[in-house]
């Protein structure tokens, strides 16, 4: 019975993967390719065989003309490029941006009709002349030009040396599988398309070197060109490097080659063998051997998807040995090569599968091989370093820690979300490790290494086969019997945080009754484990908490239970996961003290410490002092920092403090809500303070949706309450010295790099005044790459009933008062000098000094500016300028904008104005203007709008 039941079980194996083989059809590409590397082109001669494996007829069939995304600055990938603040694209000259030519789509003797799809000019429509029944075949005979990119956009294309490093370079049939699967390039690598046998026979010019991962079949070298054939079975990526000066490295082991030019960091060609030979060791024991006799491997490869915080690091900063470096590399590299081309699933909607996988594995082998390396590798055993928490944590903690950084800030996203949805960092670095992690996670949760086996055996029996993701759930289900549904839905499917608290304890001699608090909703598990001071006495897995769950366990000696305690769970806060049975007393966490940030010791309340050395304002000069807060590298709901300085320009104890709440809201366009209050002591005037102190509330909105938009809204409500010293050598400007102003403004913006947008209504109310204001920005980048930027400023006092002869609280033309201290002026009482020409775009935002500088009734003004030639702009402002018992006055200004960094560092030079021809006048170097920052959290933000 045993052996008939085993056959019968080999029997329905053989058969699913037969059916599954089938499911993509015998299909085939011939193709002949003639290289014109001067002209940056090939011409192609292409013949596709696919087969029809559904029970459907089809029309019409589509084809993947991926290279044509490079054509236009309006294609899918353009517009991701742009997304996502690269402008090479959008910079580019037109003989640098790709494009494909289709002369001819032919059936037999009879030619087809073709068009590209609206919206997806890289993607075809083919009309067929008769209908494509169920099993039958279509042949269609293509003719085209390839015109290769630059490979600045993606790394894929025609180098500044005429090297060619080619994916995706020609015409594949796309998939049908009851519908048809195709979408556009964006820059991603993850074209899905049926696996095919292929044959190329290729022209390119001497001189050159072609890698490939097909097979060659025929090599020639005539008297002015080369030719080779290249053949493969059931191929899916085809990727192809021309090289003058090959960098590539075959290394054999039995009947299997990998092909490779990473870079070996140093080591001898000996010691690559041998890390070579262990990495592909270690893969194939865990998966089986590669379906093909040669995998490729490219720099680009790792330079697309590197091991992050490896490639973080200066060169001469090397916390890792050479060889390991080398090997993660290599690891990285191999696996994502190798599973993208074994596991036949969809790589745009699927992702998470091969993602989680290959972190696992990345993962497993860094436990195995390396089990003692560090998070911070030799780093960790310096002096002064080693005390740091980051010293203690395990290389392999990385993982946790990078998706953390997205889920503390709410802006994480769920594994099942195609990856075009994706925020760069999440599609780069946080999904991939949330995938891996919750397999590590599921695997401790099940034990005995069903997950492990599972995967392994998943990939090994679904080699080249059509798979699903819903495949691996149905398979892993098979092999346990404990309730995952929680994975592959709670987890993969949702933004849902993991948090757990011991909300309760009551301890006898003998037992533990215990109350666990789910502070989430959701139903997955938590482990509870009960300790002797380190040693794990008992460990218990928890399931089905939707609120409170209460347990009994036995006490042995048992004197601390912590949830989690391996930290195999990536949990949102592990800082409520403890608790000590020694007493009240002992659950209080202890203080710990740092020199500079660290990472979250969940154990400690830790206080952090920082010299700081600064300059504000030339008042203060540059000050001196120590920041003490409780910021650590993952955000924490609350904060608080005090900075107390010395100013060594007025002598003077300076300052500031802050404390701030935030609470987010997940599944909600209000998505987070700040409050706090701050205060600060600066120089305002030589030998003049301020105090300043301002509570306030914040609601940020965004689509929830779709976090990759840049729309963001945002309402605050703040109190300014201003005390200022007394300027005896000028009354006029300090007869209200003190003072508070409520203020409301609502902003609403479209941060693009194409298509900029932005503004605000700003509402202020104090004792002797109330203000009404409307800003709107707007900037656009055209096709011609000229530049044109609008800006429209309004703003009328309700009341006012200031002192008329000072306009300490008017609106300014040219340079506010700031009154509320929240511009970064470096000379803010300034009439004359270098400081009294910094530029801050507020209010009026004119350049020039003109007779008339302010308004204590009303004011309209219109700013533009538009591109000269590459950063250099002109601009002109209009406006009109309203004060009590005065008509409105008509100013204007022009002149040109030198735009080094768009809002960060600009210089302003006048032409002409109300003053008339300002560049003849005398002094003219002292109506030049600039604007600059040296604040580093703005700087930062550069960075962080190409990721987040």
């Amino acid at each position: 019975m045993f052996i008939l039941n085993l056959k019968s079980r080999l029997f329905s194996c053989a058969l699913f993967a037969l059916v599954c083989y089938a499911g993509f059809g015998q299909n085939k590409i011939d193709l002949k390719a003639v290289f014109h590397i001067d002209k940056r082109q090939i011409n192609i001669s292409q013949t596709i065989q696919y087969q029809n494996t559904s029970q459907d007829t089809l029309q019409t069939i589509y084809l993947n003309d991926w290279n044509n995304s490079y054509s236009t600055k309006k294609t899918p990938l353009a517009i991701r490029l742009a997304d996502e603040y690269k402008n090479d694209f959008h910079l580019a000259k037109n003989e640098e941006r790709g494009y494909s030519v289709i002369t001819s789509i032919r059936e037999g003797n009879q030619n087809l009709e073709f068009q590209q799809v609206k919206n997806q000019i890289d993607i075809i429509k083919v009309e067929l002349k008769t209908p494509l029944k169920p099993n039958e075949v279509y042949n269609i005979h293509l003719e085209y030009i390839v015109q290769i990119p630059s490979d600045k956009f993606t790394n894929y294309g025609i180098t500044s040396t005429d090297d060619v490093n080619l994916r995706y370079w020609y015409i594949t049939p796309a998939v049908y599988n009851g519908e048809w699967q195709y979408y556009s390039n964006k820059g991603l690598d993850d074209l899905y398309i049926p696996p095919a046998d292929v044959h190329l026979e290729i022209e390119y010019p001497l001189g050159y070197t072609i890698t490939s991962e097909l097979n060659v079949s025929k090599q020639a070298q005539l008297i002015n060109k080369q030719t080779i054939t290249l053949e493969g079975t059931q191929v899916l990526n085809n990727k192809l490097f021309l090289n003058k000066v090959s960098t590539f490295n075959t290394i054999q082991k039995d009947d299997f080659s990998l092909i490779s030019n990473i870079n070996g960091d140093g080591l001898e060609m000996i010691d690559k063998v041998l890390i070579t030979d262990r990495v592909t060791s270690f893969i194939q024991d865990k998966l089986g051997n590669y379906p093909h006799k040669q995998l490729l491997l490219s720099e680009i490869d790792y330079n697309k998807d590197p091991v992050y915080g490896l490639n973080f690091l200066p060169n001469i900063i090397k916390p890792y040995p050479n060889h390991f470096q080398y090997e993660l590399k290599l690891l990285k590299v191999t696996l994502r090569n190798y599973l993208e081309n074994a596991l036949l699933l969809n790589p745009r909607k699927e992702q998470w599968l091969i993602d989680g996988i290959q972190t696992y594995y990345l993962m497993d082998y860094v436990d195995q091989h390396y089990p003692n390396m560090k998070f911070l590798g030799s780093l960790a055993k310096i002096w002064g370093i080693r005390s740091f928490h980051a010293a203690d944590m395990d290389f392999n903690d990385k993982y946790l820690l990078a998706y953390m950084l997205m889920a503390r800030t709410n802006r994480d996203q769920p594994l099942t979300l195609p990856k075009d949805s994706l925020l760069k960092f999440n599609n780069s670095i946080a999904n991939k490790y949330k995938a891996g992690i919750g397999l590590k996670y599921l695997d401790d949760f099940i034990n005995h290494d069903i997950v492990e086996n599972s995967l392994s055996e998943f990939v090994k029996q679904n080699k080249s086969t059509p798979v699903t993701a819903k495949d691996f759930e149905t398979y892993i289900k098979s092999k346990t019997e404990k309730d995952i549904d929680w994975f592959f839905t709670d987890y993969l499917t949702t933004r849902k945080k993991i948090d757990f608290k011991i909300k309760k304890v009551h301890k006898t001699d003998d037992s533990i009754t215990v109350t666990i608090k789910n502070k989430q909703d959701n139903n997955m598990p938590v482990s509870l484990y009960a300790l002797n001071n380190d040693n794990v006495i008992s460990k218990t897995w928890i399931e089905n908490i939707t609120e409170n769950k209460t347990i009994t366990i036995p006490r042995n000696d048992a004197n601390k239970l912590v949830l989690n305690y391996n930290s195999i769970i990536p949990e949102i806060n592990e800082r409520d996961n403890w608790k000590s049975l020694k007493g009240f007393f002992f659950n209080n966490k202890p203080l710990q003290f740092r020199v500079f940030q660290d990472i979250e010791d969940p154990y400690y309340n830790q206080v952090f410490f920082m010299p700081i050395a600064e300059f504000n304002n030339i008042y203060d000069g540059f000050t001196l002092g120590l920041r003490i807060y409780n910021k650590t590298v993952l955000r924490k709901l609350f904060n608080y920092r005090i900075e107390p300085q010395y100013s060594l320009n007025s002598k003077t104890i300076t300052g500031s403090a802050v404390a701030s709440m935030t609470h987010y809201l997940d599944n909600s366009n209000l998505y987070a809500i700040y409050y706090g209050i701050s205060g600060g002591y600066v120089s305002y005037a030589e030998n003049l303070f301020v105090t300043q102190v301002s509570p306030s509330l914040t609601f940020l909105f965004r689509e929830k949706s779709d976090l990759r938009s840049n729309k963001k809204e945002a309402l605050t409500l703040r109190y300014i309450d201003i005390n200022r010293d007394k300027d005896a050598t000028n009354p006029l400007a300090t007869t209200e010295p003190n003072y508070g102003v409520f203020n409301a403004r609502y902003v609403d913006s479209n941060d693009n790099l194409i298509e900029f947008s932005k503004w605000y209504t700003d509402v202020q109310i104090a004792k002797n005044f109330s203000k009404l204001s409307f800003n709107y920005e707007y900037r656009r980048l055209f096709e011609s790459n000229r530049q044109l930027n609008l800006r429209f400023y309004a703003g009328t006092f309700l009341k006012n009933s200031t002192n008329p002869n000072s306009n300490y609280f008017s609106f300014a033309l040219d340079r506010p008062t700031d009154y509320l201290f929240e511009y970064p002026y470096l000379g803010r009482s300034e009439a004359s000098g270098l400081f009294s020409q910094q530029y801050i775009e507020a209010e009026g935002g004119f350049k020039s000094k003109l007779d008339t500088p302010f308004a204590n009734q009303w004011i309209s003004t219109l700013n533009a500016s538009t591109t000269l030639w590459k950063y250099v702009l002109v601009y002109g402002d209009i406006g009109l300028v309203k004060n009590k018992l005065n008509t409105p006055h008509f100013v204007y200004d022009s002149g040109i904008r030198i735009n080094l960094v768009t809002d960060y560092f600009e210089i302003y030079l006048p032409l002409y104005s109300n003053l008339g021809w300002e560049i003849g006048q005398p002094n003219y170097d002292e109506k030049i203007r600039f604007k600059f920052t040296v604040d580093p959290q703005a700087l930062l933000g550069l960075f962080r709008r190409r990721w987040y």
